[in-house]
């Protein structure tokens, strides 16, 4: 993702000096100045963007280089919670420089690209001092003042990701036992998933506004009831239930609370701890 960051830069015209913990990574990124020391890297500019696999790492890497950060803009686009995000800021500030904290929702191939957006959080005014640089890897979006804000926007866009690369793998995984490939079923689920999404918007409004009685299109009740069918299949087919049983255990306990003539939405109700 690094270099995916620096190429774009560099494509769209801005000088860019980096700093790699690991010597010779990525010899073909040619475009960019490198540096021997990550202090040397932050000397280069008034923005740091700071991309490693967590907080911790990116910590590590400024250790010893905290006196340069002073008078800088600080952006930290590493995978982490609100609660870091909030402490990198305090930490950032307490050496002089501005913060900003930030989620990439791209793969690599995508970062510059029309599809790629990135998202970010702290001083607005520091947002849109360095909003046409932040062009240059994607749409970027502020999301508010609040530093852990974006980092808790990444995490619930990628928990949405995760939830339909689960159901993707227990779709294909109950039909490769009798050899149908997944690319051939996906010339059918792919369509269906693209017919569903409306529903998400349904369900969203429904938990806006707290109304799981009006314009119910299925009940859980009645989801629940069919459920076994879920299980007994996977048992058959030869596969583990796993990636469906965790909303089988909301389903059975939002139907004994009350909410078996609502829709999927009131699952939200139950899983409050």
């Amino acid at each position: 993702m690094g270099s995916a960051l620096a190429r774009a830069f560099t494509a769209a015209g801005h000088p860019t000096t980096a700093w790699n913990r690991t010597p010779g990574r990525a010899p073909d990124l040619t475009t960019v100045t490198r540096t021997e020391t990550v202090a040397e890297a932050i000397e280069a500019s008034p923005l740091v963007v700071v991309c490693l696999l967590h907080y911790d790492v990116a910590y590590e890497a400024l250790r010893g280089a905290e006196d340069r950060l002073a008078g800088t803009t600080l952006v930290n686009l590493c995978n982490g919670t609100p609660a870091q995000a909030r402490a990198m800021a305090t930490w950032a500030a307490g050496h002089g420089a501005r913060y900003l904290d930030g989620g990439i929702m791209a793969v690599p191939p995508m970062i510059g690209g029309p599809d790629a957006m990135t998202l970010y959080s702290g001083d607005p005014e520091v947002f849109a001092a360095h909003r046409d640089t932040f062009g240059a890897l994607g749409t970027p979006l502020h999301l508010g003042a609040d530093p852990g804000v974006a980092a808790l926007h990444d995490i619930a866009l990628l928990s949405g990701m995760y939830g339909m690369f689960a159901g993707f793998l227990h779709a294909v995984g109950l039909v490769r036992p009798d050899g149908i490939k997944a690319t051939e079923l996906m010339t059918l689920l792919e369509p269906m998933l693209r017919a569903m999404l409306p529903s998400l918007t349904h369900a969203a409004e429904q938990i806006d506004s707290g109304d799981y009685d009006s314009n119910v299109t299925s009940p859980l009740a009645m989801q629940l009831a069919a459920f076994g069918n879920f299980f007994d299949t996977a048992r058959d087919q030869g596969i583990r239930p796993d990636l469906l049983t965790g909303i089988h255990t909301l389903m059975s306990e939002a139907v004994a609370s009350g909410h078996g003539n609502h829709d999927i939405g009131a699952l939200i109700e139950v899983i409050n701890v």
